[in-house]
């Protein structure tokens, strides 16, 4: 019984030490505290930052799903691209040494093919001879005398085609340039 007297007893004497601390804080001490206006103020301005970071993260999301959307079938894109490659070699082949109706049900094939791939966001490089050579499109794999002076760090062969899927580069130009 006297564990529960010694309880009770510092309870009492702390509730008795808080009202004698209370009693003695001068009124300066009271009143220093923000006023209601200061933190409504503060509270409004926290809000305002939360919605705004809120609003910036639904615009960040949304602009990474779409990108997301966009880029999705690279994979596949990239694969495609040898079979598109083939086609073009065969159609050049067909041409040398095959008949008209052969050539022209591969191209029709062809063309099908090309189409969809184009619907699909597929865009090919525009990369002739002479046209300069830049880094961020094209990749050069060998490098010859150049043929003329005006061709020095130009392109002056065109191996393999370029593509773009939407804007972003999939496939880089293989390209000779002189030098």
């Amino acid at each position: 019984m006297s564990e529960n007297q010694d309880i009770q007893d510092d309870k009492l004497n702390s509730q008795e030490e808080f009202t004698e601390n209370l009693g003695n804080e001068s009124e300066e001490t009271m009143t220093a505290g923000p006023t209601p206006e200061e933190l409504l103020a503060d509270e409004k301005d926290r809000y305002m930052r939360l919605f705004a970071e809120f609003e910036n993260y639904k615009k960040r999301t949304s602009k990474e799903k779409m990108e997301f959307f966009q880029y999705a079938n690279q994979d596949m894109m990239i694969s495609m691209l040898g079979v598109l490659d083939d086609f073009e070699r065969a159609l050049k082949e067909i041409a040398k040494n095959g008949n008209e109706a052969d050539l022209q049900g591969v191209e029709l094939i062809y063309q099908k093919f090309k189409n969809k791939l184009i619907e699909k966001g597929l865009k090919a490089m525009e990369v002739n001879a002479g046209d300069d050579f830049n880094v961020d499109f094209h990749e050069a794999i060998t490098q010859i005398p150049s043929p003329s002076p005006e061709l020095k760090g130009k392109i002056v062969d065109v191996i393999e085609s370029g593509y773009l899927l939407q804007d972003k580069v999939i496939r880089f130009a293989k390209v000779v340039t002189g030098n």
